[in-house]
């Protein structure tokens, strides 16, 4: 993946607030992890690919974390999500959804909404992945 400041999506980073610039930067959750409950692979309509991984263990999801190649904003949406669901019963982790996210992301430029979508369908789709598991 590029640096962050090498990015050509990420040169203009005046259309966001400081304190999403600031969390796509540094955004906590942000790593592939090798054991893993339950993954995900998605990509998104604008071509922004987001995976997500689940550690689970007795009906908790004890870490969460996600990847991506995508811009400042997939990166927030995806770290939001990733915070939301770490730490809950699977049963509670599952009423994310993408106004959650974009609500903690107040100045999110509307234009991107759809990456909140993006994040929540991914974490979606890994609780499904282990939900299905025998």
């Amino acid at each position: 993946m590029n640096d962050f400041n090498e990015s050509p999506v990420e040169r203009d980073v005046s259309v966001y607030p400081r304190a999403i610039v600031d969390l796509a930067r540094n955004p906590p959750l942000y790593t592939r992890m090798n054991d893993f409950t339950s993954s995900a692979f998605m990509k998104g309509a604008c071509g922004d690919s987001m995976e997500f991984y689940l550690y689970i263990k007795e009906g908790v999801i004890e870490q969460a974390s996600f990847y991506t190649d995508g811009c400042v904003s997939t990166r927030a949406c995806g770290s939001v999500a990733a915070q939301f669901v770490s730490g809950k019963r699977l049963e509670e982790a599952l009423a994310i959804s993408p106004k959650m996210i974009l609500d903690r992301l107040d100045g999110l430029p509307a234009d991107f909404n759809h990456c909140a979508v993006l994040a929540v369908m991914t974490f979606l789709k890994a609780a499904a992945e282990y939900l299905l598991q025998p």
